[in-house]
């Protein structure tokens, strides 16, 4: 069953566009984005990563932090179908650059109000969902890792509907999916893993447009599963050979075995008046049963002023820690168990961390921007969302992170 919608949602694309005639037919559309960058931090025992991404960069250049490929055809088969695919190269979960599909999906429109489209779809969790990766598009050289690494689903497998009206000068859209999100997850403890997870996920987006001004709503709802999670699974298999009931019950509690319910809800709003440009978001990520995952806050706030096609920036960025759905057992400290259960308290405990960073956008010609930024990380605790060296359990040192990149699009 693993994919069927998703691959039935493709090759019906693809085979319609095979029969649908000559590609010069004015139907199909093709167009691209990218950007190419260059990144290095000035510390040598620690990397700094967008999230999920397993190799990051260090005290030397590197071009894998920010650089991508996309690619996005289209095809109108009539006035109420369509077919659309997204293909991203970029590095992630691996040290080398990969191709995923990002999008891919049939789209059909019932009125001039209502689209339903079925397929893969980019989960609509964040107020830049639709296009976080097509550098062109964003103010800042990358989503800040405190606000878009607290949400680890990216593609859902299934459907979703679209409602979009006009209330007088205001535009707002509705849109419900569901599906099941299936992908990989970079775990950086322990030297580095990766594990899959297949997460049954839906919710809702409500956006309201108001000229320059742009509000948004959206709260997501999952089973997150991941089975072949190796720190965790060391430690639950750990408590399970025991044999006490306490402790059963406690690695049922931290476990992803058979999926475990959490929910992400977010709240964004962007403004393009005049000069100026301000963009901010919050949100909240909460356990529905017990598990590991600690509990969130995030948030950030971006203020520019443009003078002609120029655009500097300042944006503050933070996430810290909410809680933990987990109670370990108390035993008095000569128990056999009692360091396991405080290292266990210990890894309930979220990472935090702070960002301020500055950049400067200049669109000096038609499709092209040039970018630069600079990232002043401030770990709280844990390291924030740094990658530590392998036994390495927290890391408090500031880490100034300098970018700068060309985006594209064609």
């Amino acid at each position: 069953m693993k994919k069927q919608l998703l691959a039935a949602a493709v090759l019906a694309a693809t085979s319609m566009m095979a029969q649908a005639g000559p590609l010069g037919d004015g139907n199909l559309s093709i167009s691209g984005f990218g950007t190419l960058g260059v990144a290095q931090t000035d510390a040598d025992d620690a990397k700094f990563a967008r999230y999920n991404q397993a190799s990051g960069t260090g005290d030397s250049p590197r071009i894998g932090l920010d650089s991508n490929l996309g690619l996005q055809a289209s095809y109108a088969f009539n006035d109420r179908l369509s077919a659309t695919v997204q293909v991203l190269t970029r590095k992630n979960t691996s040290p080398q650059f990969t191709t995923d599909l990002t999008w891919g999906f049939l789209k059909y429109k019932l009125n001039d109000e209502i689209n339903v489209r079925v397929g893969r779809v980019v989960l609509p969790a964040f107020l830049i969902s639709d296009y976080q990766n097509v550098g062109f598009a964003n103010t800042m050289m990358r989503p800040p890792i405190e606000m878009y690494g607290q949400a680890p689903i990216e593609n859902v497998d299934g459907a979703d509907v679209n409602w979009q009206h006009a209330f007088g000068d205001t535009n707002v859209t509705v849109q419900a999916f569901g599906g099941t999100s299936r992908g990989k997850l970079y775990i950086p403890t322990g030297g580095g893993s990766v594990a899959k997870h297949q997460s049954p996920v839906f919710g809702a987006a409500v956006t309201a447009e108001y000229g320059p001004f742009t509000a948004r709503l959206a709260h997501a709802r999952a089973q997150i599963e991941v089975n072949n999670l190796a720190p965790i699974n060391a430690v639950t298999d750990a408590l399970g050979r025991t044999g006490i009931p306490s402790m059963l019950q406690l690695a049922n509690d931290l476990t992803l075995k058979g999926g475990k319910r959490m929910s992400f809800t977010e709240i964004g709003f962007t403004m393009d008046y005049k000069n100026v440009v301000l963009q901010a978001e919050y949100a909240q990520r909460r356990a529905h049963e017990p598990v590991y995952i600690p509990e969130t806050n995030s948030g950030y706030v971006m203020a520019g002023y443009r003078f002609g096609k120029v655009l500097p920036y300042y944006t503050h960025a933070y996430y810290k820690g909410a809680g933990s759905s987990v109670t370990v057992p108390t035993v008095p400290a000569a128990h056999p168990l009692a360091p396991t259960l405080g290292a266990i308290r210990g890894l309930l405990v979220s990472p935090e961390q702070k960002t301020d960073l500055v950049g400067m956008r200049w669109d000096f010609a038609k499709n092209l921007a040039l970018k630069v930024q600079i990232d002043h990380i401030k770990p709280k605790v844990k390291g924030g969302s740094l990658i530590l060296p392998s036994g390495v359990p927290t890391y408090t040192n500031s880490v100034n992170v300098y970018a700068a990149g060309i985006d594209f699009v064609f």
